[in-house]
């Protein structure tokens, strides 16, 4: 491990020394990042997953910092060009593009004008302009003949071109010009002539402008994507007059006759080299910040998304919608597993409105239906009035509720489904899916590509590996935050579990075919390598175990220190989970049974909450589904109407609020708090439960604006 990135991560952290150094040890011994979150907190202090992975993520971009830092070294040191000071600027470099600053004076240039001046042999000829001699121009340029050009226009223009090339050479010049770039210039956008826009998704920015270090990282984005699609010339603006004046005033000190050369090689340097290249690093910077903004909160959409709560013990009949081809039907058991299928045709162009409503009233009779689940999409809230008046008309003892049936299509149609539904349609399996996202999202949402959610911002926009690996640790953190049930997880939920790799889970399951099922941990453990059972079975439960731990969060490595808690307190196994232990447990000292039973404080806090609530759900701290038996219409809202709302998605610009109607509200960042914000993640995540009132209502666009703000 390199001694100087260490401190610089713990620095920059604000963590301490031996956080970083246990951190990177652990990962370096090929520990997983949720089971050092979890069960090595007494290594790391604490640190949780994002910390983990920030300082294995900081040390992998050092370390390429560093690589890249050598290796410029060495390339300039082969041409016997390195100081010590050039050494040691390289080395003090905290981003790439310093590094690449510094090195551009030394690399081997392609074929340019400047390169070709230099070949006709007027380099000495700009070294002495640059000297600034007595004599006027005219003298200089006419008396030197060591060169392959003659007149005297070609010499200008060939020693302009190579003192042009020296000054963007030059590293602090660029820098002091992207500074003053980003802190001062706009980003501008004009329409492109002739361009289609006939959504008018981009009017904002026909004519648009705004300064740089300002910009919202979503706003980027939409300028990169009108960009892209030829809607939109976007290009950076700066005072061009002061920068070439800045330039002027360190290049030339007097007024030598040979001044207005250079003159004229600052203002081509600038404009034909130093200005397009910082532009494109400008924008590169502010694209990789906007695309990293809105993978994290893309993240965290998900998670939170994940973490609905589950609707247990209940029987649910997944409503998929559709006009032509009817409505899918799928009742499930309270276990999800599927009773009956159906389909009818309550809408356009069937209009079988009463055989419907017949049909529905039978099944919810006939299976004891707790919840309509229906899906999102095309005709949703038709079929939304449908089951209301149908709920209404005949008293069922039911009720509905609207479930985002996004990637459900995609998961209809793949392998997996096939396999688990091999006699099925794909409007039918996804009726399935649709009732199985309310009794357990988690178990149904990770059989979906995450990027097929409908929680992103501009995602086909986005970096996709690093999409991918930012989505597939989101996921991965909330599997193992919930841990799972060996006995019912499908292959698509194991596959998250801290170790756990394909060729495990085969293994796994092949074991539990013969097994019929598991009883014990320590079942896994004759199947399992050493570190991948360290790794996994803390994150996997065993709900009806012999022994009542393998039902907990606890690491069977931790076993002995909780007989030996148990022993001390008085305790047995027998007692964990009621009453008796919580109130036990609710007074002890743990700095005391620290020190008397020698269990560090990180392991004794996570035995003791394990022991007060063994099958505790994390899911059960977030906002469950909001079930309904009446609907809402945009002609039913007047300004100032008191809601009540489901968050579906948080975005840079505010946040989309389901209050029941075709569209989603939109509550934008001003209208969230009264408070300032920077991100409305500060206030609302995905699926919170809240009260909104309406601001506006756009009834030609069926579009209502929503306030958090009392009115």
């Amino acid at each position: 491990m390199n001694e100087q990135i260490i401190i610089d991560i713990t620095n920059n952290l604000n963590i301490k020394r031996f956080q970083t150094e246990n951190t990177l040890k652990l990962l370096e011994e090929g520990n997983t990042i949720p089971f050092i979150a979890r069960y090595r907190k007494e290594a790391t202090n604490g640190l949780n997953e994002t910390q983990i992975k920030e300082i294995s993520d900081v040390y992998k971009y050092q370390i390429n910092l560093l690589k890249r830092k050598e290796d410029v070294i060495r390339l300039i040191d082969e041409k016997n060009l390195l100081t010590e000071d050039l050494r040691n600027k390289i080395m003090t470099c905290t981003k790439l593009v310093d590094i690449e600053d510094l090195y551009r004076p030394y690399k081997e240039k392609k074929k340019t004008k400047a390169t070709d001046a230099i070949n006709n042999g007027l380099e000495p000829l700009a070294k002495i302009i640059m000297s600034f001699p007595t004599k006027t121009l005219d003298e200089i340029l006419n008396n030197y003949t060591s060169c392959k050009v003659k007149t005297y226009e070609e010499k200008y223009e060939g020693v302009m071109y190579i003192i042009a090339e020296w000054i963007s050479d030059n590293a602090s010049y660029r820098k002091y010009i992207r500074n003053y770039i980003f802190n001062n210039g706009l980003i501008t956008s004009k329409l492109k002539k002739n361009a289609k826009d006939e959504n008018k998704t981009y009017e904002m920015y026909y004519d648009y402008n705004e300064r740089i270090k300002y910009i919202k990282d979503h706003r980027v984005l939409a300028l990169n994507r009108g960009e892209n699609e030829d809607v939109l010339n976007v290009k950076i603006t700066t005072d061009d007059d002061k920068i070439i004046s800045y330039l002027e005033s360190k290049i030339i000190k007097y007024d030598y006759p040979c001044s207005k050369l250079v003159k004229d090689a600052i203002k081509d340097s600038y404009k034909r080299l130093i200005f397009p290249s910082v532009e494109r690093e400008i924008r590169s910077d502010l694209t990789i910040l906007a695309n990293k903004t809105a993978i994290d909160n893309f993240s965290s959409n998900v998670s939170n998304l994940l973490l609905t709560p589950p609707m247990k013990e209940i029987r649910v009949l997944g409503f998929d919608p559709a006009f032509r081809t009817g409505c899918k039907l799928a009742v499930l058991e309270k276990n999800g597993s599927v009773l009956w299928i159906d389909k009818i045709y309550p809408h356009e162009p069937h209009n079988k409105v009463k055989e419907s409503e017949a049909k529905i009233v039978e099944l919810v009779n006939k299976y004891n239906i707790d919840v309509i689940a229906i899906g999102n999409g095309t005709a949703s809230r038709e079929s939304e009035k449908f089951i209301a008046n149908t709920i209404k008309n005949n008293n069922l003892k039911c009720k509905y509720v609207i479930v985002s049936e996004a990637g459900a299509s995609v998961y209809s149609a793949s392998e997996l489904a096939k396999k688990e539904f091999p006699n099925l349609d794909v409007a039918e399996r996804s009726a399935i899916s649709i009732g199985r996202r309310l009794q357990d999202p988690l178990s149904e949402l990770v059989k979906i590509d995450p990027k097929s959610i409908g929680v992103g911002l501009y995602q086909h926009d986005l970096k996709q590996k690093e999409l991918d690996e930012a989505l597939d640790f989101a996921v991965s953190s909330v599997v193992n935050s919930v841990g799972v049930n060996i006995n019912t997880a499908s292959p698509s939920l194991l596959k998250y579990i801290s170790g756990l790799t394909s060729k495990t889970i085969i293994n796994i399951i092949k074991e539990k075919e013969r097994l019929h099922k598991f009883t014990s941990r320590m079942e896994l453990k004759k199947i399992l390598s050493d570190k991948v059972f360290e790794q996994a079975i803390g994150f996997i439960r065993i709900n009806d175990a012999l022994n009542v731990l393998d039902r907990t969060k606890i690491h069977p490595e931790s076993y002995e220190k909780t007989y030996s808690l148990l022993k001390y307190l008085n305790l047995s196994l027998e007692d964990i989970g009621t009453p008796k232990i919580k109130e036990v447990l609710k007074n002890v000292n743990v700095e005391s049974l620290e020190k008397e039973l020698k269990i560090d404080k990180w392991t004794l806090e996570d035995i003791i909450s394990c022991l007060k609530e063994p099958l505790r759900d994390p899911r059960e701290d977030y906002n469950a589904p909001v079930l309904k038996d009446d609907i809402l219409t945009i002609d039913d809202l007047k300004v100032g109407m008191k809601l009540q709302g489901v968050v579906r998605n948080v975005v840079d610009f505010g946040a989309f609020i389901d209050i029941g109607l075709h569209n989603d509200g939109l509550v934008h960042i001003s209208q969230i708090t009264t408070k300032y914000i920077k991100h409305p993640s500060e206030v609302l995540t995905v699926g919170d439960i809240v009260d909104c009132y309406v601001k506006e209502i756009y009834k030609d666009k069926e579009k209502v604006s929503l306030t958090l703000i009392e009115m």
